[in-house]
């Protein structure tokens, strides 16, 4: 499985009280879980940095991650930005 690494930043109207958030969350996870069952998730992770969120996900099929990734656009009020990722030791065997 190719892994992907799905960077996301919150609208400013994506909601207007931080509670409302576990809501959000919970309905794009629902979505995605559902339209794209090629899609395991692996980790995700809250940052203090220039994106709010990284997801890090495993496709075979490049079209799910890029659902995935639309689902998260549309749904939880996000720009995305999507990134291909290699494993560090599978990247330097093949230096």
């Amino acid at each position: 499985m190719a892994s992907y690494v799905i960077l996301s930043r919150f609208s400013p109207d994506a909601f207007r009280d931080p509670g409302e958030f576990k809501q959000l969350a919970a309905t794009v996870a629902e979505k995605i879980k559902r339209g794209c069952p090629g899609v395991t998730w692996k980790e995700s992770y809250a940052t203090l940095g220039r994106f709010d969120v990284v997801d890090i996900v495993e496709a075979n099929d490049i079209k799910q991650v890029e659902k995935a990734a639309m689902i998260i656009r549309a749904y939880g009020h996000s720009t995305t930005e999507t990134l291909q990722g290699t494993p560090w030791n599978e990247f330097l065997g093949t230096l």
